[in-house]
């Protein structure tokens, strides 16, 4: 008796295939057929079997002699862009010209690792190459235009909230994909091969133009969705062609239109897409009077509000297609996504950037002379000497280099630097204990960041006859809650010992290279003169001067008004020390820490 046949396995249906991975095999696909126009993908992802399953396809889909090129981390201008080769031009005696990375990928793909990292130097470069596929190099006595024509794949691999990849990469790449969210399990193959790719792309150039009713219906969708950017919808109609080959036709349709939107318009949305009020149909009269005979007779096609609503409804029809095929959750993601994380947000609780003859980030060299402190770049002056060497008579053919000092290339750092807030707290009056408290809370939410951001924090106390320092400049948040336990108050204003007392700790904290912030927090209502003597009219004369010395040391300074009603004299001094000027009646720590986390964040 024969055994029944076993069933063969069957292959894995693709309803099981993850709503995000799908996602991402299109975005595949549609960057494949048109890696240049639609320039890149942000993958946001770590190292995984999901990425590398999803970098595998995209490799496979490309055409065969696409060159595929890593950018590492701190690539170097020479070999990002191109330049002088400096062994070749010392062994001939004569410039001898390198090809960049972005040159060698033209035609290509271009793989950018840890995108999240890369300096605002580099994306602006990069950014360049996209926007006008081509590197300009003008440097080393070498000046020439070399093509780059390229797309990108920009790995997002940052696992704080503000670490992003730079806004110049990101408003410039069609696509972001989440491949976190995606199981293994359900990252099936996708239905795309290489041979349908290779059709697409020798379709693609043949898919017509969208129509206007497409364009403007993708555009208002932009709108809605609260995009400011033009580069949005053109990278959305370019995607829209790039689907319509896909799929083998010839014309942009609804379909296309609505596929291109969720993968590049819906990602990018600020707002949820609302729809626009309905106009009220006007009432009709019951003694309307009677059309004209020739209106009566007139048939209804020759009707010339016709041509409007036949105009009006394909946008229609393509808008209420393409906002159906936006996320159902699109709400909910914009209110549970990751805030905005651009060069302000890293650069929060860093101080001020500042160049540096001896340590910190490299940035490059510059011609210059060897004084004390300076450090020589070797292969530089080797690369400023290499095309003279035959003029001097020197060369690697002759034994000998001939280095003048004109060739000289010096080192040059760049180093963030650390970030001090100083706090000149008000202490006296009956609501001093009021303040204290709640500055207390700022400066403990503050050092509660300090162990991330590197920044330190300062308390002032100005009371009775004058100023004193509660808290030097500390990170330590045990110190500083036991020096905040108990806060003296009461006594007079002295505002002008209490802005002199800050100016002397802010003066002396950038003599060490930190950054310092002053942050007053105080009615204004100075009462004490600078020689203890009570007096309003000497106490005011006083804290003008010394908010004028303030600002002539240069010294950036925050006024929190915390008087019940704002009053002309906080703004009066304010302006005087050069300050942004706060009014804030109803204090809390929060709210003064949000406020001073905000500013410190805008001034880079």
């Amino acid at each position: 008796m024969n055994a029944p046949a076993r069933p063969s396995p069957a292959r894995p249906s693709p309803a099981r295939m993850s709503p995000a991975w799908a996602d991402a095999a299109l975005a595949a696909a549609l960057f494949a057929v048109d890696p240049v126009g639609l320039r890149g993908v942000i993958v946001r992802s770590g190292a995984g079997t999901v990425r590398d399953r999803w970098a595998e396809m995209v490799r496979d889909l490309l055409p065969a002699d696409a060159p595929v090129c890593r950018i590492p981390l701190g690539i170097e201008d020479d070999r990002l862009l191109g330049g002088l080769d400096l062994a070749a031009s010392l062994a001939a005696g004569r410039p001898v010209v390198q090809h960049g990375v972005l040159a060698q990928t033209d035609g290509g793909v271009a793989i950018l690792a840890m995108a999240e990292r890369i300096d605002a130097a580099a994306a602006a470069r990069l950014a360049a190459a996209l926007d006008h596929g081509e590197v300009i190099v003008e440097r080393d006595g070498v000046a020439l235009r070399l093509a780059a024509r390229l797309g990108m794949i920009a790995y997002d691999e940052g696992l704080a909230p503000e670490e992003q990849p730079p806004a110049a990469l990101v408003e410039r790449l069609a696509f972001r994909i989440d491949l976190d969210v995606v199981a293994s399990r359900t990252a099936l193959d996708a239905a795309h091969d290489r041979t349908a790719l290779d059709q697409a792309r020798d379709r693609l150039a043949s898919v017509a133009p969208a129509d206007p009713d497409i364009v403007e219906a993708v555009c208002l969708v932009a709108a809605r969705l609260g995009l400011g950017s033009v580069r949005a919808p053109l990278l959305a109609l370019r995607a829209a062609r790039a689907h319509a080959a896909l799929r083998g036709g010839l014309t942009i349709t609804a379909e296309d239109a609505a596929a291109a939107a969720r993968l590049v318009l819906a990602w990018r949305a600020t707002s949820a897409p609302a729809e626009p009020e309905a106009d009220a149909a006007p009432p009709e009269a019951d003694n309307a009077p009677d059309a004209p005979p020739d209106v009566q007779d007139r048939d209804e096609d020759q009707d010339p509000r016709d041509g409007e609503t036949e105009s009006a409804a394909p946008t229609d029809t393509v808008v209420e297609a393409i906002q159906a095929a936006l996320p159902d959750d699109l709400l909910s993601r914009l209110s549970l996504d990751d805030p905005p994380r651009g060069t302000a947000a890293q650069a929060r609780g860093s101080g001020d950037v500042a160049k540096s003859a001896r340590r910190g980030r490299p940035m490059g060299s510059r011609s210059g002379s060897l004084r004390a402190g300076a450090r020589l770049n070797l292969v530089e002056t080797l690369r400023a000497a290499a095309p003279w060497q035959g003029l001097r008579g020197g060369g690697v053919a002759a034994g000998r280099i001939q280095v003048r000092p004109a060739d000289f290339r010096i080192r040059r750092f760049v180093q963030r630097l650390e970030a001090t807030t100083i706090f000149a707290v008000d202490a006296s009056g009956s609501t001093a204990f009021q303040r204290l408290a709640e500055a207390k809370g700022a400066v403990e939410l503050l050092l509660a960041k300090a162990y991330v951001s590197r920044a330190r924090v300062a308390l002032i106390a100005f009371r009775g006859a004058g100023a004193e320092t509660l808290l030097p400049p500390t990170r330590s948040l045990a110190r500083a809650k036991s020096r905040l336990a108990e806060l003296p108050g009461g006594g007079g204003t002295p505002l002008a010992a209490g802005v002199e007392a800050a100016v002397l700790l802010g003066q002396a904290e950038r003599a060490k290279d930190h950054t310092p912030l002053l942050v007053f927090l105080t009615d204004g209502r100075a009462n004490i003169a600078r020689d203890g003597a009570p007096g309003r009219a000497a106490a005011e004369t006083d804290a003008l001067a010394a908010c004028r010395n303030l600002r002539e040391a240069g010294l950036a300074a925050v006024f929190v008004d915390t008087s019940p009603r704002a009053q002309p004299d906080g703004d009066r001094f304010a302006h005087a020390m050069g300050a942004t000027y706060l009014p804030l009646p109803y204090v809390d720590a929060s709210a003064v820490f949000g406020l001073v986390d905000g500013l410190r964040a805008a001034r880079r």
